[in-house]
Formats: C-alpha cells, sequence, structure tokens
C-alpha cells in the first residue's frame, strides 16, 4: 500500500430558459442548450461544462468566502474545467483519428498489477480508493485515459522513450524511505455520509449523531462494536478497513492517525466522504525491499512519468495547430 493511487476544479453555469408566456401557460420552461466552445469540427456543449462545474461550484460557494473572492474562484476553476474539456475533446478526436481503443480487459489487467505491488484485495482496494476520494468506475476511467495518452504518445513521439539502469537506481536511492522499512496502520472506522448538497442542519445531525456516538466509545464501547451498529461501510467487519501506511492516507486523515497508540481512536473527522472516527488496532513492521525486488515498479513509475510529459508536450502544439474558439 506505499503506492499513492492515481489523482479537476470548476465553476458555474447557465441555461436558458423559454419566456415568460411559455412559463405562464403551465407548460415546463424549455431549456436551450448553448455552445461553451468550438474545437474544430466539434463543439462542447454548455451542459457539460455545468456537469463537470457543478458539483466543484457548490463547494465553493459553501465555503464562506467573500463575495468576491468567491467570484474569483468560480472564474478561475471554470476556465480551467473548461481547457480540461477541450484537451479531451482534442484527444478524443486523435484517438478516433488513430482508431485506437482500449478494452476491458486491458483495464483489468492494470487493475490487477496495482493490486499486486500493494498487495490489496478487491475490497481493500476499494476501501483505499474510497480514502482518496474515487469510486472504482472513476479509477477505471483513470486508467482507460492513461492506457490511451500512452497510445498516442507512442504513435506521435518518434524517439522512444528509454528508462536506463542508471535512471532506476536513481530513483531507488531517491526514494529510500519508501522502500526501506515502512509502519503499516492496521485501522478501522465509522463513516456516516453527508447527501451532496446537504443543507447545514442536515450537515449538523450527521456531526450530532457522530458526537453521540464518540461519546459512546469514550465511555468504554468497543469500538468494532460500535462500527457494527453505526458505520455505514464495512458494518459487518467492525468497520475494519485493513493497512495503510501514512503516505497512502489523504492529510485530514494522516496527521490525526499519526499521533494514535494502538488501542486509540481520533475525534470525528470531517473528511470528503463524510464525517468519520478512526480506530488504531495495531501498527506492523514491514520489511525493506531491494533494488530488484522494486526494478520493474519503478520503470513503470519512470515511464508513466515520461509519458505525462510527453505527451502535455505534445497536446501543447496540437492545440497551437487546431481551431479552437471559447463562447463563453
Amino acid at each position: 500500500m506505499g503506492r499513492r493511487l492515481i489523482g479537476c476544479l470548476l465553476g458555474s453555469l447557465l441555461l436558458m430558459w423559454a419566456g415568460p408566456a411559455a412559463m405562464a401557460s403551465a407548460q415546463d420552461a424549455e431549456v436551450v442548450d448553448r455552445v461553451a466552445a468550438v474545437v474544430n469540427n466539434d463543439i462542447i456543449l454548455l451542459s457539460e461544462l455545468e456537469e463537470k462545474l457543478a458539483p466543484y461550484a457548490e463547494k465553493i460557494r459553501q465555503s464562506g468566502y467573500s463575495p468576491e473572492k468567491e467570484r474569483e474562484m468560480l472564474y478561475k476553476v471554470r476556465t480551467d474545467v473548461l481547457d480540461g474539456l477541450i484537451d479531451q475533446k482534442l484527444t478524443d478526436q486523435e484517438v478516433k483519428k488513430y482508431g485506437i481503443s482500449i478494452s476491458d480487459q486491458q483495464i483489468d489487467m492494470t487493475l490487477e498489477r496495482v493490486k499486486e505491488s500493494n498487495f490489496y484485495t478487491d475490497e481493500e482496494l476499494r476501501e483505499a480508493l474510497k480514502l482518496q476520494g474515487l469510486t472504482l468506475e472513476a479509477y477505471r476511467n483513470r486508467i482507460r485515459e492513461q492506457l490511451l495518452r500512452t497510445e498516442l504518445v507512442n504513435r506521435e513521439v518518434k524517439s522512444k522513450i528509454v528508462i536506463t539502469e542508471e535512471d532506476i537506481r536513481e530513483y531507488y536511492e531517491a526514494h529510500a524511505e519508501e522502500y526501506g522499512e515502512e509502519e503499516k496502520y492496521h485501522l478501522r472506522n465509522i463513516i456516516m455520509r453527508v447527501p451532496e448538497y446537504a443543507a447545514p442542519e442536515e450537515i449538523a445531525a450527521v456531526e450530532g449523531k457522530m458526537a453521540s456516538i464518540l461519546a459512546e466509545l469514550k465511555a468504554g464501547k468497543p469500538f468494532a462494536e460500535a462500527a457494527r451498529q453505526y458505520s455505514e461501510a464495512l458494518a459487518a467487519e467492525g468497520g475494519d478497513i485493513g493497512n495503510f501506511s501514512l503516505d497512502a492516507l489523504t492529510p485530514e486523515i494522516r496527521e490525526p492517525i499519526r499521533n494514535l497508540a494502538p488501542g486509540e481512536f481520533t475525534e470525528v473527522l470531517e473528511t470528503d466522504l463524510g464525517f468519520q472516527i478512526f480506530y488504531l488496532e495495531e501498527i506492523l513492521e514491514t520489511g525493506g525491499r531491494s533494488l530488484e525486488d522494486v526494478k520493474e515498479e519503478i520503470q513503470e513509475a519512470l515511464y508513466q512519468e515520461a509519458v505525462n510529459e510527453t505527451f502535455q508536450t505534445w497536446l501543447d502544439r496540437l492545440r497551437d495547430r487546431s481551431h479552437i474558439k471559447k463562447v463563453l
């Protein structure tokens, strides 16, 4: 689990409704979609932009920023998301041009390699993804995009990417703490999720329930028993989510867990997944891995890094020779 799992922002959106007369007639107002950008012979619709922006924009609006700061952030993320959609459209056009496709079997094989290198079971992979705010479907889509990227780079870049033995050794030595002995934290958790776009009173109600559970734990209730009774994930397993290195956890979770001793639990933590309480079952010491053991893993990591850099360079050049017009 020592690997970090492979990781757009937002804005607002306008829909044009039919005029007042239509509304007055008790008929539903007609939604008219608009063009947000033209990319060569394709278009990006305003509705596509809205779909990407909506959840992030809502989060910004609920963050309590000043009106000026909120407008500034919404404008920036809206621009970032539109640029991302343009890049994706350019990529899709090139994929179609070359007839490239990635099969489900290729994605399955990549997932299996991820599980093998991190010693994950299927359930452990899903839980690890949850801690990163990802669903398995979203992660599969990221894998598909990465594989498509690799295929495009392989076709576009004439000089082959070469990873030398020296490159691998330098990487290994620079990441000695990652491949040496490592501590793994065996964790349990209790989680209560907050509905998407929940009102403040709904959020407060969930937080109140978690505070009551925390009080029961402090009064001596066994954590596994409380997890089976209250948790909305892995309740049957007493909230057992497996073993994690600290680096595999998000910062909001990592720091509170770092200070726990076995048998202790955190306060109620507000996370992207909802309100959570974590319990440290035990700390495990794992042996280090030799250069020979991780050589292929490092080679793949360096290759993907080179692919990403080369892809971005190729994409920038593709943008320069394409017809792109932002309408909004």
